[in-house]
């Protein structure tokens, strides 16, 4: 969990805790062991029996009080669960290399078991719902709307010149559709899916948009738009032969419709396209393609004649009007067929599944729907991402939570949404306090600006595939399949370790009981433990080693799907689990006293009590260390069960090393007892003592079924442990530090921090070319001072002080100039939320591009992206979108000036 809470603490913080509790009580008790031992030794010795101190069985007294010593410490030894830590590790670790099956990539290991807790999955829909394999299926072109792709002839010619030659030049060159791999098999999308479907509209219509490409190679392209999630369309500039230039647009349908005022008909000719018309192709066309789940695409071009001049490119608002529309496409990227089952064990799992996108509010809808995250009759809100900053918003255009906290609860599709909106609906969800238990978020991401996000949210996927090094840097999990079924994989592994550390904690918990309680209650009345301290130590060797690899190490289940989350403060112990430890101790306890006590009479042997202190082992001793063995041991396929199921050897044979170690620690116990000897204090046993040994054994798994048949909410008097520290447990002036360091944001500090060094790294080349600078200027004066050779000494130290101050002058303002943008900065602890850092007056994250809305003329509200490409109208920005955020200093103007067209410093931004 990378977001401090104070009501919520770590899985770790919860251990750590219940470690420290259960070695405190631990440490008591032996000291007790130890002090009652040598009272009792004491006061039997030299007070009862009345024996003075001879200094000749000083020796043998020394040897009584190790002896207690001893016995103490291994009371404490086996009081402590020190096992727990290592199975906490085993369980993750075991858990991250199986999810590599499951492609689930885990960079963080606490990652596991925060998504078992995850109460919400906000998701993209392109390439994780769907299959990113896009094709067109239909198309609105020669004023027809076609249901299929419509056949080569059906579509004038002067209309398929356009559209082919404007489907081939304005796409990334580096786009193609490729041969199968396999014969028969579907061809290979490389690039762009979207400019992948529409280069696959060409091939269908018969045309070979590559034969175009070489004709027209990349470098001929005089002026290219690229595309960014603010403009939401892409165009490339032809010039042709006569001079004059023609414009190849595409983007989506509902914004790029609102560029065009004239519509290409069937007969080749340009028509007058009215608002009105306008808005019967949405009715008529767009939106029955969007209801279908379709991505709706327009593909539209402009001339730009001789007679009015070449135009001024960087004024995009003016170039991008007066389109004419060629053709809407509607692209099909089908649901991927496991997804809709994924998402109902999700909503059975107590897990919401929101849908962020980009795409249009009908297809998202549509997808939506076809995935199951709305069904009919729901009353769930879908809206777009300006509708959704609109109602959180006040006057001022501060985010209000709770404005969010009237939607989110409600919100199942976010549409037309941006990476801003998306890591604004991450924090208002984890953020707010509507709800009891505070929401566990997941989020998927794919993109470089998606990195906030990813950071925010309590467990962040990336895409292996589609997603960026940024992404993947920022996330917790890597996706290695970009498939959303795979985090409903991460969610049962979340679960699983949660609950293979509950079974681990829940069987050690019950031998520690009865093994501190043996211990402790025989040497009192005894004045010697029942269980030896090299038998201690191999019952130690049982409960932590073998029991945190048997137990950490069990396979998830469906079954694990089919309860609500935990919760972020639920106990690590629960009152069930107590339930089972007290009623295993208790019966436990019982079996081993009445052999303490009345063993030897039941199987005819010697007693071992009060046995002098170098006696051999004896029978009576070695029965009871090999039944509290073979107690626990049948008492670990009991703890494979923690919430009151009977079956407890369901899937047992799944767990090959679970088996493994339960039929290799009943071999090792045979050897011991029969073989152990004096080092283990054993002696061998018969083969009927050894049946009644295994039968109390087995008799744990019968006393387990009646235990399960008790219910829980009858026995009131059971109290759940390992909470973790509440708010009321903290000091008050601990508290108000805990909740200042909550108000920093980790995902704002580690941005920021990024955004420094980008900052630094390039102030410190500027510093060192502005030295070089200053110092080669500073020479050449210096050489021209010099050959005046001053005939006083003081006007001699007056020139050198001359000579000396422009250089002097020069270092210094190189040096002020690189600390100047840092001036004036304020802390990261002043600001209490990434809302407003994302609007900060010093560090900007702004889109490198041309100016112009983002919907339409009136969306006054959205800020403009900046200007690209202003060097020259020749450069082409076709390659990737991943540049597409430059990062500035705005800084203090007085201070700081910016670096020169023709410095170094800016052809290294550039080129950055």
């Amino acid at each position: 969990c990378k977001t401090f809470s104070v009501d919520s603490k770590r899985f770790g913080n919860r251990i750590v805790m219940s470690l420290t509790t259960v070695f405190s009580l631990g440490l008591v008790m032996s000291a007790i062991t130890v002090i009652i031992l040598v009272v009792l030794f004491v006061v039997d010795t030299f007070w009862v029996q009345g024996l003075p101190w001879h200094k000749d069985c000083t020796p043998i007294y020394v040897q009584f009080f190790v002896k207690f010593f001893i016995i103490g410490v291994t009371v404490l030894v086996v009081a402590v669960p020190e096992g727990l830590p290592l199975a906490v590790t085993i369980s993750l670790a075991y858990s991250v290399k199986k999810m590599m099956k499951d492609n689930n990539l885990v960079r963080h290991l606490d990652a596991c078991e925060t998504m078992g807790n995850a109460t919400a999955i906000c998701s993209d829909k392109t390439g994780t719902l769907t299959m990113n394999r896009m094709t067109v299926v239909q198309a609105y072109v020669a004023d027809k709307h076609y249901r299929n792709v419509p056949e080569p002839q059906l579509i004038p010619a002067a209309i398929m010149d356009i559209l082919v030659l404007g489907i081939s030049v304005n796409s990334a060159y580096t786009t193609n559709i490729m041969s199968p791999e396999k014969e028969g098999g579907l061809p290979r999308q490389v690039g762009n899916k979207t400019e992948c479907a529409l280069l696959g509209f060409a091939n269908d219509l018969k045309r070979d948009y590559q034969a175009i490409r070489n004709e027209i190679p990349e470098e001929k392209l005089y002026k290219v738009y690229t595309f960014n999630s603010c403009r939401k369309s892409m165009s490339t500039v032809l010039k042709n032969a006569d001079g004059s230039f023609r414009m190849f647009s595409k983007g989506a349908s509902e914004i790029l419709l609102k560029k065009c005022s004239k519509l290409l008909t069937a007969s080749g000719e340009t028509k007058v396209f009215r608002p009105r018309d306008r808005d019967d192709m949405v009715k008529k066309v767009i939106e029955p393609m969007a209801s279908e789940g379709l991505r709706t695409i327009c593909l539209a071009y402009r001339d730009f004649p001789v007679s009015e001049g070449e135009p001024d490119w960087d004024q995009e608002n003016d170039i991008l009007t007066s389109l004419t529309c060629v053709c809407v496409v509607g692209i099909e990227d089908p649901v991927r067929p496991e997804v809709p089952d994924a998402i109902k064990k999700c909503q059975r799992a107590g897990i919401t599944v929101r849908m962020v996108t980009g795409d249009n509010i009908n297809t998202a809808r549509a997808i939506a729907t076809k995935c199951g995250i709305l069904l009919p009759g729901d009353e769930f809100l879908c809206m777009e991402g300006k509708e959704f900053n609109r109602r959180i918003r006040n006057e001022k255009g501060e985010i209000e939570q709770e404005r969010i906290d009237k939607i989110w609860p409600k919100l199942r599709v976010l549409a037309r949404s941006s990476p801003t909106d998306k890591h604004t609906l991450v924090k208002g969800i984890i953020d707010s306090t509507v709800l009891e238990q505070r929401q566990v978020v997941a989020v998927t991401g794919d993109g470089t600006n998606d990195g906030p996000a990813l950071k925010k949210a309590d467990v962040g996927f990336a895409m292996g595939i589609a997603g960026t090094d940024v992404a993947k840097e920022a996330s917790d999990i890597i996706l290695t399949d970009d498939n959303f079924s795979s985090i409903v994989k991460a969610v049962m592994w979340g679960r699983n370790v949660y609950d293979s550390i509950s079974k681990f904690l829940q069987f050690q918990l019950t031998v520690n009981v009865v093994a501190v309680i043996v211990a402790f209650t025989g040497a009192c009345i005894t004045q010697d433990s029942p269980l030896k301290a090299v038998q201690m130590l191999w019952v130690n060797l049982i409960m932590d080693t073998f029991a945190s690899l048997a137990l950490a190490t069990e396979p998830p289940t469906e079954s694990l799907l089919l309860r609500k989350p935990y919760g972020r403060n639920k106990p690590l112990i629960s009152r069930t689990m107590m339930k089972n430890i007290l009623g295993h101790g208790v019966y436990q306890l019982i079996i081993i006293f009445t052999l303490l006590f009345v063993g030897e009479q039941i199987f005819d042997i010697d007693s071992g009590r009060y046995a002098p202190l170098h006696s051999p082992p004896s029978e009576h001793y070695t029965i009871i260390f090999n039944t509290f063995v073979l107690l626990q041991l049948f008492n670990e396929i009991n703890a494979r069960k923690i919430h009151g199921e009977r079956n407890v050897f369901d899937g047992i044979f799944n767990n090959l090393i679970f088996c493994s170690i339960v039929f290799g620690t009943f071999i090792i116990q045979i050897v011991i007892v029969q073989w152990g000897g004096k080092p283990f204090s054993c002696v061998g046993l018969s083969i009927d003592q050894w049946l009644w040994c295994t039968f109390l054994g087995f008799s744990s798994l019968l006393w387990g079924q009646l235990i399960s048949s008790i219910p829980t909410k009858s026995l009131r008097f059971l109290k759940s442990a390992g909470h973790g520290t509440q708010r009321q447990e903290i000091p008050d002036e601990e508290l108000e530090d805990m909740e200042e360091m909550e108000e920093i944001d980790h995902a704002e500090r580690e941005l920021r921090r990024g955004q420094i060094l980008w900052f630094r790294g390039l102030n410190r080349i500027q510093t060192q070319m502005d030295v070089v600078s200053a110092f080669q200027s500073g020479s050449s004066f210096q050489e021209r001072q010099l050959r005046r050779q001053p005939s006083t000494s003081s006007q001699q130290q007056h020139d050198v002080t001359n000579v000396s101050s422009p250089t002097h002058i020069r270092v210094v303002n190189a040096f002020r100039s690189s600390l100047s943008p840092y001036e004036g900065l304020e802390k990261p602890e002043s600001r209490s939320s990434i809302h407003n850092f994302m609007t900060h007056p010093e560090f900007r994250i702004e889109d490198s591009e041309p100016s112009i809305p983002l919907i339409d003329d009136t969306d006054a509200e959205d800020d403009a992206p900046t200007k690209r490409n202003s060097a020259s109208p020749r450069n082409n920005n076709n390659a990737v979108e991943s540049g597409n955020n430059h990062l500035y200093v705005e800084g203090n103007k007085a201070a700081g000036t910016p670096s020169a067209p023709g410095s170094p410093l800016h052809s290294l931004e550039t080129s950055l």
